[in-house]
């Protein structure tokens, strides 16, 4: 038999240890088959919202809402929470295309840009007066860079009659959020949820329900035709969905944060912390590496983003023969860095594996 791969890919990624267990209970459970409607639909959406509150601390005033994908989470972010102006921290390709996606929608879309691999504090962003909406990236996946929790609890507190929408796709649960604070963040399960693709993650408080219903009622504004929040939010009420949602990718989101909770977010942060300090270690001191992000405070600990003296396909290539795949960098960087995810699917011990054969190059 074939060796297995190991993936240290930002997304998709590494599946979680227990993904073929929980999978194949799905399959002896039927659950690729029941109704939207049934009552063992409601139970399982039930189950997996009761772990996610667990796993991230969300209080019960906030919903838990999916939907196709964390990129369709932008689109009814900016329809629903914006009537005519938002502000965007930029600072890579995703939250660019968060911004982008507010041009698209006909938004007066303010933009504060920083060069990549460069993050932002608190004390250094200025909201312009007329902002409804302030979107931040908690984790950039594209250069690796991160916005600490205490920058963004401090932005949301000091802008408290804006709304605060961050995206945190490449990192949760990780982040240690207040949900008491923020208003809506999203997530998307192929990351470090350790899951395939086809499931987004929007968690949305009463204000910003507040907001999209006053909009909804507002003559010609449009907040989409395709499940708005209000819609969400009045199916979530039942643990039911508009539309038939990915069933499998409900069960299973509720299953790893089930086996996540039993782990503990506090182990998890932990683990992750150390292997986050091994890599950046190893491209600290290595001749053939540095590190992206030179703010150490700035760096992200769950997508490490390492700039390479050799082409960087060169060293996907070499480390593939080893069943060790990696990614290359984003966009314009992509011949010039590596980029290394490092979610709970992750062992230390690959890791290792991967840091030593990375020293042999």
């Amino acid at each position: 038999m074939a060796r297995k791969n190991v993936y240290f890919t930002a997304g998709p990624a590494e599946l979680y240890p227990n993904f073929e267990t929980y999978l194949q209970q799905a399959v002896d459970e039927q659950i690729g088959s029941i109704s939207h409607r049934s009552q063992k639909f409601r139970d399982i959406y039930k189950f997996t919202d009761e772990q996610l509150r667990i796993l991230m601390n969300i209080p019960e005033g906030s919903a838990i809402l999916f939907t196709g994908s964390a990129s369709e989470v932008w689109e009814r972010i900016i329809l629903n929470l914006v009537e005519h102006e938002s502000f965007h921290l930029v600072n890579g390709s995703f939250s660019e295309k968060f911004y982008k996606y507010a041009q698209s929608l006909n938004k007066f879309a303010h933009i504060y840009e920083k060069p990549l691999s460069e993050g932002f504090d608190y004390n250094e962003i200025v909201v312009p007066e007329y902002t409804e909406l302030i979107c931040t990236t908690q984790n950039e996946t594209s250069t690796g860079v991160m916005m600490r929790e205490p920058d963004i609890h401090k932005l949301k507190r000091s802008n408290s009659k804006r709304l605060m929408a961050v995206d945190m796709v490449s990192s949760a649960p990780y982040p240690n959020l207040d949900f008491s604070v923020i208003d809506t963040a999203f997530f998307s399960v192929q990351k470090a949820f350790g899951l395939p693709a086809g499931l987004g993650v929007w968690i949305a408080n009463r204000a910003c329900l507040d907001k999209a219903n006053r909009l909804k009622k507002h003559d010609g504004l449009h907040i989409g035709a395709h499940h708005d929040l209000p819609t969400l939010w009045r199916n979530y009420e039942k643990f039911e969905t508009p539309a038939t949602p990915n069933v499998i990718l409900i069960y299973l989101l509720g299953k790893v944060a089930e086996d996540m909770n039993k782990k503990g977010i506090d182990n998890i942060r932990k683990e992750t912390d150390e292997k986050a300090k091994k890599l950046y270690r190893f491209i600290e001191t290595h001749d053939s590496f540095s590190p992206s992000v030179q703010n150490p405070d700035h760096r992200s600990k769950t997508v490490i983003v390492a700039d390479t003296k050799k082409p960087s396909a060169d060293i996907i290539d070499r480390l593939k023969k080893k069943n060790i795949i990696l990614g290359a960098g984003y966009g314009p960087a992509k011949d010039s860095q590596i980029r290394i995810s490092n979610f709970p699917a992750n062992s230390m011990e690959q890791v290792e594996i991967l840091i030593s054969e990375l020293n042999q190059m």
